[in-house]
């Protein structure tokens, strides 16, 4: 039989899994235990590339060295004006792959920034607030009408729940 996934089982099947009572949460000694063994509730991040790699990497795409090949070729045969319209729009097809990237790179920041730097949770039966990079697999969050949503979680009681997902995409 296939294990299932997190988000496929119920939610005392989760309980059960993560070994919590969502009416106590977690005690801070398991808290601490889970933050050592899963790390921080934060968004990894790479070394920014610089736009100068940004732009030689465009130049690594197959159909990109085709048309550079195609382009010499052409230079070769004598076709001066066909070498330089290829050229023309390989370059263009550059920077425009990099000035993508780079607002890409700009959104995954802000949202990075978007997300709530403090968190509501149920710790050994007490409502506590805590730093969100703090929290971890099986603490119980409590969301009220404008909070965000600092981490991943299943939803285990809701009413009149509506969410704005405009930042993710």
């Amino acid at each position: 039989m296939k294990k299932k996934q997190w988000y496929q089982m119920k939610v005392n099947e989760l309980q059960d899994k993560l070994k919590v009572n969502p009416s106590v949460g977690l005690s801070n000694e398991e808290a601490e235990k889970r933050q050592y063994s899963y790390g921080s509730n934060i968004l990894n991040t790479e070394k920014r590339t610089s736009i100068l790699m940004m732009f030689l990497n465009q130049f690594k795409d197959s159909m990109v060295i085709i048309l550079m090949i195609a382009s010499v070729i052409s230079g070769i045969l004598g076709e001066i004006g066909d070498t330089v319209i290829i050229m023309i729009v390989v370059l263009l097809n550059a920077l425009l792959g990099v000035i993508q990237e780079n607002k890409a790179e700009k959104s995954l920041e802000a949202l990075k920034n978007l997300s709530s730097p403090i968190a509501k949770v149920i710790r050994e039966g007490r409502r506590i607030e805590i730093k969100s990079q703090d929290i971890v697999p099986g603490d119980i969050i409590l969301l009220e009408a404008g909070d965000l949503i600092s981490a991943d979680g299943v939803i285990i009681e809701s009413a009149s729940l509506m969410i704005e997902e405009a930042a993710l995409t």
